[in-house]
């Protein structure tokens, strides 16, 4: 035992940075990283615990944390703890002070990582706990064997509007700042997320650039499994249009509802940037699309991938859900494959731009939007039995 603790405090003997970022799907938390009467780094335990969504209960013995539906029993003030009824050794014992419960830091930056580490995983350089569910939904897709997707799923990546479309006028944005730039940005982060994730992604553009409504869709066709669009919502100016917020996802059907008729007017707007022969195309399109829809094989499927991006998004954002919805939306119907709009929230209230527009809202939108897919594609494979291509028989 005493072999153990020697060990255990010399693994975490290196320096402990001043604060801790956990972060998460929900968003990031900042934790400051304090020293016991000996001097040991411990973190306060109900910061943590709220920051990875967990649960703690506290006697006049025993601490028991509850983290990713997995058990921690500590047994205060001593050096030691129980996992899947083990006794393990920790650097530092668990202590009460002032009613609040104290965790050493190598809890965060050894045992999470080293325990749960198809979750977390912690970045000793940047002091950051990352929350990673991408391993995991990938085992559930796979029957929880420990399998991966299946290589190569494509998703492409639309940031909508762009170069003389900025989108809407973005009230709350930074100045200068549009929907155009915005989009671009989670774009691009969910590119890298989904690519982390050993995903492929195709992407509408890269750049400050204008791309035709009816090219975007055709960047998703044979070799392509889903088509994700990125949007913000907006409201023309009239009594309380600052009060509306929340985020909503889209596939392409017929409006239900006038909202939903006013959300795909104000995106299918971006037609008058473009050429005549364009537009032409895109509206032949969307007729030949709509009129079709008994027999679009991928309306059911879209409508999935919808649902899932909606509930991965309501653990993160910060507005209300507004559903998932249907709509005709031009960017949508030249894609042959799955394809969803989501609108990520509304530019003209100030919390839902203010989330919008901060690094942390952007990181955990795209990582959220990711997870959907992920699953989405997990999903799909189990119930086809890995064959390719969503929602179709064959290539």
């Amino acid at each position: 035992m005493i072999a153990a603790l020697l060990l255990a405090g010399a693994i975490a003997g290196d320096m402990p940075p001043r604060s801790v970022t956990v972060s998460t799907p929900r968003g990031e938390h900042r934790i400051a990283v304090r020293t016991d009467a000996s001097g040991a780094p411990v973190v306060a335990a109900p910061q943590l615990i709220t920051a990875l969504d967990g649960s703690v209960k506290v006697t006049p013995e025993w601490a028991d944390v509850t983290i990713a539906q997995q058990g921690f029993r500590f047994l205060l003030g001593a050096p030691l703890y129980l996992f899947n009824d083990k006794l393990q050794a920790l650097a530092a014992p668990v202590m009460v002070s002032r009613d609040t419960l104290f965790l050493p830091f190598q809890f965060v930056a050894e045992v999470l990582p080293t325990f749960l580490s198809e979750r977390y995983r912690y970045d000793r350089r940047n002091g950051r706990l990352v929350e990673d569910r991408s391993r995991l939904l990938a085992e559930r897709g796979s029957g929880g064997r420990g399998g991966r997707l299946r290589a190569g799923h494509v998703v492409t990546v639309d940031a909508g509007h762009g170069g003389v479309d900025a989108g809407n006028p973005g009230m709350y944005f930074p100045r200068g700042v549009r929907e155009k730039d915005i989009t671009l940005k989670v774009a691009l982060l969910l590119r890298d997320e989904l690519r982390r994730r050993g995903v492929a992604v195709r992407m509408t553009r890269t750049t400050d650039t204008l791309i035709a409504l009816g090219e975007r869709g055709s960047y998703c066709s044979e070799s392509c499994d889903l088509f994700v669009s990125l949007h913000v919502n907006a409201l023309g100016r009239r009594p309380g249009f600052t009060e509306q917020r929340g985020f909503e996802t889209y596939f392409l059907a017929e409006a239900k509802t006038e909202d939903a008729e006013r959300v795909a007017r104000m995106e299918n707007d971006a037609l008058r940037f473009e050429t005549e022969s364009d537009q032409a195309a895109t509206l032949s399109g969307i007729d030949f699309i709509v009129k079709d829809l008994q027999l679009n094989e991928h309306l059911r499927e879209s409508a999935r991938l919808a649902e899932l991006v909606q509930g991965g998004l309501g653990r993160v954002h910060t507005g209300p859900d507004l559903g998932v919805r249907q709509a005709g939306f031009m960017v949508l119907t030249t894609a042959r494959r799955p394809a969803i709009l989501v609108e990520m929230g509304y530019a003209t209230n100030p919390r839902d731009a203010r989330f919008m527009a901060s690094a942390a809202g952007q990181r955990s939108i795209a990582a959220s939007v990711a997870d959907a897919v992920v699953e989405y594609l997990a999903e799909y494979e189990r119930k086809t039995g890995g064959r390719a291509d969503p929602g179709l028989s064959a290539r």
